[in-house]
């Protein structure tokens, strides 16, 4: 009988799939932006950047929900309930229809309205307003593809998203500059043509990966099993939302504090907004690390408790702990080895790189501490617990992040705005071990499903 493998190499083997996955997300946005940029120019890159508020809401929805799915999958894995795993995929994917098709119908007749009431520029509006119709018109697609990826890595399976993702951003690469240049016969779709592509890529992934779990009797196949249960069963859906709703709501925050951030550097001229972008380019990477090892801590916490092992759980825990320092961590450093080489990725104005590089200088590191954070909430996910930390995260935002930023930006300046970084993290890394280790680990925990 073979010794038990180390936790760290399960946790490793889960996390390399979903950040590789993170990224594929990622790069069909870009390069389907240098396509329009290069293709068509400025005015349909402009078009596409202006839907974004719209897109990171209903994204905000999604990742909420299938933050929720998750855990509950992951749970019901661990416990060994497979027709459980059924019912809340069942019940995501109906209540996630329901809303995409509602918002796909109401977008393709309001589209141009909801662009205007945006304060979109005339000059590009209408461009703006047909991609937004094809967008929500082809939304319900996106929405199952992203729920599905997401719940099927619930069972522990990291790498079928993974694949999932990569044929639906090969398929997406290829139809943009296709569908923009109207080749093969195609008719010409102009700035709608990353729209159409992603439709069609969502479409025939969708279609692959339904075979492909059939073929391996994957928990997550769609089976008949399965159909029974797509619909809205109200106590699972309660569930499902009592986890998924405070991310999602946590996520508008945060979205919405950087909103107020960036308008007080934005006071600062041209060169300090410019030096934002670019130092948030950076820290994006360095977040995004840590956000990965959270989420991975979520779904593994989950099998454990699921398992009633609550030992594994706090294992997990200091794993998680433990790569944060290594990769965020270690990322952190490299950048600090050569912080002019990386940001001159995105800058080439000397003035704008030397007031980036000691903007970044001041918020790089607080990454790690923003990780730790993000570990214990991860873990309290798991058991189904968000409300309290989400709560906490909005106070660190509310009463010291914002704050920290509007009074030391008038003390000491620009400087000022990034300071209130490491401060807020620092704080959330305290609020969130604090009520981690001294409330929420003192008390039973009992699986949801």
């Amino acid at each position: 009988m073979s010794a038990p493998k180390p936790l760290w190499t399960t946790f490793l083997r889960f996390l390399a799939p979903l950040m590789l996955s993170n990224a594929l997300q990622s790069l069909f946005g870009t390069v389907s932006n240098v396509y329009l940029g290069q293709m068509i120019g400025v005015d349909a890159l402009a078009a596409v950047s202006a839907f974004f508020p719209v897109m990171f809401f209903l994204f905000a929805f999604v990742m909420g929900l299938s933050t929720g799915a998750t855990v509950l999958i992951g749970q019901a894995f661990g416990a060994g309930e497979h027709g459980k795993i059924k019912s809340v995929v069942g019940t995501t994917l109906a209540i996630g229809l329901l809303l995409s098709v509602s918002v796909a119908l109401a977008g393709g007749i309001f589209s141009r309205q909801l662009m205007s009431a945006l304060a979109t520029p005339t000059d590009i509006l209408d461009q703006a307003g047909a991609y937004a119709r094809i967008m929500l018109l082809t939304m319900p697609l996106g929405f199952v593809f992203l729920l599905m990826t997401a719940m099927i890595r619930g069972v522990g399976d990291a790498l079928t998203p993974l694949l999932a993702l990569a044929f639906s951003t090969a398929i997406g690469l290829i139809l943009t500059p296709i569908l923009i240049r109207g080749l093969f016969g195609l008719p010409p779709a102009g700035i709608t043509s990353p729209a159409w592509a992603a439709a069609i890529a969502n479409v025939l992934t969708l279609m692959a990966l339904a075979a492909y779990l059939k073929r391996k009797k994957h928990a997550l196949a769609p089976d008949a099993a399965l159909l029974r249960h797509l619909r809205l069963d109200r106590e699972m859906l309660a569930k499902i939302l009592g986890i998924g709703l405070p991310s999602a709501i946590g996520m508008v925050v945060m979205a919405i504090a950087e909103l107020v951030l960036l308008g007080l550097v934005n006071g600062f001229g041209s060169n300090a907004t410019a030096a934002y972008g670019a130092v948030n380019q950076v820290m994006g990477y360095t977040q995004f690390t840590a956000m990965s090892i959270s989420i991975a801590v979520s779904i593994l916490g989950a099998q454990a408790i699921g398992g009633g092992d609550r030992a594994r759980l706090d294992a997990i825990v200091r794993t998680g702990l433990a790569f944060n320092i290594v990769l965020t961590g270690g990322l952190v450093a490299l950048i600090y080895l050569a912080p002019r080489a990386v940001l001159g990725i995105f800058i080439t104005d000397g003035a704008v790189l030397d007031l980036a590089k000691r903007l970044l200088d001041i918020a790089l590191w607080s990454s790690v501490p923003f990780g730790l954070a993000t570990v214990f909430s991860g873990a309290m996910r798991a058991a189904g617990v968000a409300f309290t930390p989400m709560l906490l995260s909005i106070f660190a935002i509310v009463a010291i992040e914002l704050p920290a930023a509007i009074i030391l930006s008038r003390t000491i300046g620009l400087e000022g705005v990034w300071a209130a970084y490491p401060i807020v993290f620092c704080a959330m890394f305290v609020l969130q071990m604090g009520y981690y280790l001294l409330v929420w680990r003192r008390r039973a925990i009992r699986r949801l499903v």
